[in-house]
């Protein structure tokens, strides 16, 4: 069976209600682990089962045997999206407006709150919050909240245990010492050469050993956070030989397959247009033969490093069923933005050095002029199939996530649902808490507290409708969106740029700008926006650092 009849059975199947892999059961008898799983710069569709042509059949089967959100919304970026995910408090206001403090940078004294580039101290993290429970709290992979400092690492943000990377990047085989990974205070060295290191297995072995060393009484909160498929493209050459050749039939074609099998899945609403190629993108039969060879090469390390990290998630998961923790253990899946198009042109390019050599595939010994380490905008175009633009913008292909929910023992949705209802990374908080049986504290011992901005979604777990009207904003280096129901308004960083409107029922990809149509529903969103600027800080004046 084919992809796309593969795609047409199971599509046929979830809405027929014939595919029953796990039946609906009741609440489980003990509040559950929990597990978050985050990818880096993952776009919407590069799953399997979100669309995509990489095999990730361990997420797939997650998928199979859970729930799919088709709108789920992140906050663009890795900082601000990962404060969102483990504060339930708008970026801004944890902190992180921007991207955290980097190893030579951070932000200026006297910075605004929301612009301090790490997590505010008055901000409680979800490590934080169930910790004083008893829950043992961990944090395996990427950080990048705050690392000038003791108080702002893991450790001292609630995590009992940690191993990962503190910024945003590094090298995957030999990560630099100006960029290193810690194991709880300390920071590591780099591993020898030749010892067969690869950033994306260490994060999940040592979430493993952590997992299989703790009490067999003690719950547990646990953060898988990857750095994968973030560049530096870097991979392991077994994997990528599985995939050179494989995106030789460019990116038009494969974004009209991706969407194919989109629709045919039920990810999209049947009023779904593919949005039109990027307009930083060139027509692929534009393309030299030399061009396309070098693209085919940089998407196919991608791939690599995509592939890889399924593997990993799939020994995570296996490691959980050997324990007898897999049936309630509450696992979420998410990519922390969209798909990354640095450094905004469709031939890619970067400043880490290239560790996968295309000679070693039979191909030329070419190098692009900046380097080898992203994939740029075509490809992230087809990483974000339908949506228009990517990571660090506000249209659905900066701020929509694949997000996987699989909980066996706590799911009352049939196996392999599609869940249509709007959720972000603020509605995470809210749902461990009450998932793990934890109320947000209204004092804490640890810091006062402030409101959750999201809601929890166990209604959606239990097959029902969220009841509150969706409503989000975001602000990213000036550009800004609000959506409030199906409407979203959305105005790009450029002086003096037009507020966008966009009915996301009749017009998920944004096709379509209806704001002449309706001044009074642009203005009911502008407005919403403002007032909540003025109230989580955002500062928009000219040298504000950003």
């Amino acid at each position: 069976m084919g992809a796309l009849d593969w795609c047409s059975w199971l599509g046929r199947a979830v809405r027929a209600g014939t595919l029953v892999l796990c039946s609906a059961v009741a609440a489980p008898a003990s509040p559950p682990d929990v597990l978050l799983i985050v990818a880096d710069d993952l776009g919407f569709s590069d799953l399997g089962c979100y669309g995509g042509e990489i095999p990730t059949p361990n997420l797939d089967r997650l998928a199979a045997n859970g729930l799919r959100f088709s709108q789920f919304y992140n906050f663009a970026r890795c900082s601000p999206s990962r404060a969102a995910l483990l504060t339930g408090r708008y970026p801004h206001e944890a902190g992180m407006a921007l991207l955290a403090e980097d190893p030579v940078s951070r932000a200026p004294d006297g910075a605004a709150l929301g612009y301090r580039r790490y997590l505010a101290p008055d901000v409680p993290t979800l490590a934080e919050v169930l910790r004083p429970a008893g829950i043992r709290t961990a944090l395996s992979g990427k950080w990048h909240l705050g690392a000038h400092g003791e108080e702002k690492r893991p450790v001292a943000r609630g995590f009992d245990w940690c191993y990962g990377l503190l910024y945003g990047s590094t090298s995957y085989h030999r990560p630099i010492e100006a960029r290193p990974f810690l194991r709880q205070t300390e920071e590591l060295l780099p591993p020898e050469e030749g010892s067969g290191f690869y950033a994306t297995d260490a994060i999940a072995d040592e979430l493993i050993d952590y997992l299989r060393a703790r009490d067999v009484d003690e719950r547990c909160f646990a953060v898988l956070s990857f750095t994968a498929p973030h560049w530096p493209l870097h991979a392991r050459d077994e994997d990528v030989a599985r995939f050179v050749g494989r995106y030789r039939v460019g990116w038009d074609r494969l974004r009209e397959e991706r969407f194919a099998r989109q629709q045919v899945l039920g990810i999209l609403s049947a009023e779904a247009r593919l949005s039109p190629r990027d307009d930083l993108v060139r027509a692929w039969d534009s393309l030299s033969e030399q061009e396309q060879e070098q693209l085919d090469f940089r998407m196919a390390v991608y791939a690599a490093q995509v592939y890889r990290m399924d593997v990993a998630v799939g020994r995570v998961v296996d490691a959980l069923s050997e324990l007898g923790r897999l049936e309630n253990t509450l696992i979420l899946f998410v990519s922390d933005n969209g798909a990354s198009a640095e450094p905004y042109n469709d031939m890619g390019g970067g400043v880490f050095e290239v560790v996968n050599r295309p000679e070693a595939f039979g191909l030329g010994s070419w190098r692009a002029p900046t380097g080898g380490s992203s994939y740029g905008a075509g490809w992230a175009n087809l990483s974000n199939t339908p949506f228009r633009r990517y990571k660090s913008r506000l249209h659905e292909g900066g701020v929509r996530s694949p997000a996987i929910v699989h909980w066996p023992e706590g799911l009352r949705v049939g196996a392999g649902a599609i869940t249509h209802e709007p959720a972000s990374f603020l509605d995470v908080a809210p749902t461990v808490l009450e998932a793990m049986s934890q109320a947000y504290p209204e004092t804490s011992d640890i810091r006062p507290s402030a409101n959750l901005r999201g809601r929890s979604l166990f209604p959606v777990f239990r097959g029902e409708p969220l009841k509150d009207r969706f409503v989000l904003h975001w602000e990213q280096y000036g550009h800004r969106a609000v959506r409030i129901g199906n409407w979203k308004a959305v105005r790009t960083d450029v002086a003096d740029a037009a507020w966008e409107l966009h009915d996301l029922a009749a017009d998920p990809c944004e096709l379509t700008d209806r704001a002449v149509e309706y001044p009074r529903e642009l203005t009911e969103l502008v407005n919403a926006w403002d007032r909540w600027a003025r109230d989580v800080g955002v500062d928009l004046s000219p040298g504000s650092d950003r």
